[in-house]
């Protein structure tokens, strides 16, 4: 029997210093995320960055915990695995977080101990890096090592340019604008950054990023100057991969820009990245330097045409298994 498997980075249990501890502690000791050699790297962690960092986060997670739902990424990530539940009946779907809960072991082990046999994964990283696509292997194939019997295993590989993709990208902004009552003057399209040390030791993930791009803006006809494609999240003080998308919004209001939308093709769920860095942070970086309206672009999330888009991307991968 054929299983499928979604994985995801992962979201704290609770938006407390308690919740962020933790996971930040995991995230921030994975290999591929932090490429400084552990001597150096652990004092620092542990007596200055995860004490500090910790509430900090926390207070940022306050501001996008649902009363309800809870973590955006975990419910969308639950939607997701429903729906394509719907679209293979008969076929096991689950999902498994690589950070947190509920962990990816424990998602291979329910679909191992289900019967399953061949075993197809989805990392919801459409761009590979190491820091996010290789990790997720890492997280697999670290949990599949647990396991007496393990299944055979295909790992869908990036899916930056798959024409599905693409066409759930194209549809959802054309959804989202259409609510917004009001036309962008501009279209940022950010995507996560990684050090730019990383891309010249030979991640391909900043070439990924503009095909993405390229194969988008052809697709929605947008003129050059309608559109720029940036980098978010820097973390630390080592040079990023650039521009910076809160420096490209900066200067977007100086020259007069008042509305702009930002679009967030690398994120396939809403977090934190997209509605509190983007959606509050960003926002107010734009407004201060002049802007009027920034809109955060919603995720790709749980859109008929996202869930379709898996949907394809599982069953070319898993050609001869479904």
């Amino acid at each position: 029997m054929t299983g499928l498997l979604l994985v995801q980075l992962g979201t704290p249990d609770a938006p407390t210093y308690r919740g962020l501890f933790p996971y930040l502690r995991q995230f921030l000791s994975d290999r591929r995320v932090i490429e400084v050699p552990r001597p150096v790297w652990l004092p620092l962690l542990y007596g200055f960055i995860l004490p500090f960092r910790s509430g900090a986060s926390a207070a940022k997670y306050r501001r996008i915990w649902h009363p309800e739902t809870g973590s955006p990424l975990l419910h969308y990530t639950k939607r997701q695995t429903a729906l394509l539940q719907e679209q293979f009946p008969g076929t096991p779907v689950r999902f498994g977080m690589m950070i947190g809960n509920p962990p990816l072991r424990a998602a291979v082990r329910e679909l191992v101990d289900a019967g399953v046999d061949r075993l197809v994964a989805l990392p919801m990283f459409p761009q590979y890096s190491a820091t996010t696509s290789a990790s997720a292997t890492d997280a697999l194939f670290g949990a599949l090592m647990k396991e007496r019997r393990v299944p055979a295993v295909r790992v869908v590989p990036p899916y930056y340019a798959h024409p599905a993709y693409l066409d759930a990208l194209e549809a959802n902004y054309r959804d989202d604008v259409a609510r917004l009552g009001w036309e962008p003057d501009h279209v940022v399209i950010s995507f996560h950054g990684i050090p730019q040390k990383y891309a010249r030791r030979g991640d391909p993930y900043a070439t990924h990023v503009v095909r993405t791009t390229q194969a988008l803006v052809k697709r929605m006809g947008w003129p050059r100057g309608y559109w720029t494609q940036t980098y978010q999240s820097r973390f630390g003080k080592s040079p990023w991969l650039k521009p910076y998308t809160d420096d490209v919004l900066q200067s977007l209001a100086k020259r007069g820009v008042k509305r702009v939308y930002v679009m967030l093709p690398g994120f396939t769920a809403d977090c934190l990245e997209t509605i509190d860095e983007i959606g509050h942070e960003s926002r107010e970086v734009f407004e201060h330097a002049g802007g009027e309206k920034l809109h955060a672009g919603r995720c790709l999330n749980d859109h008929p045409k996202w869930v379709g888009a898996m949907a394809r991307i599982l069953r070319d991968e898993a050609a001869g298994w479904l």
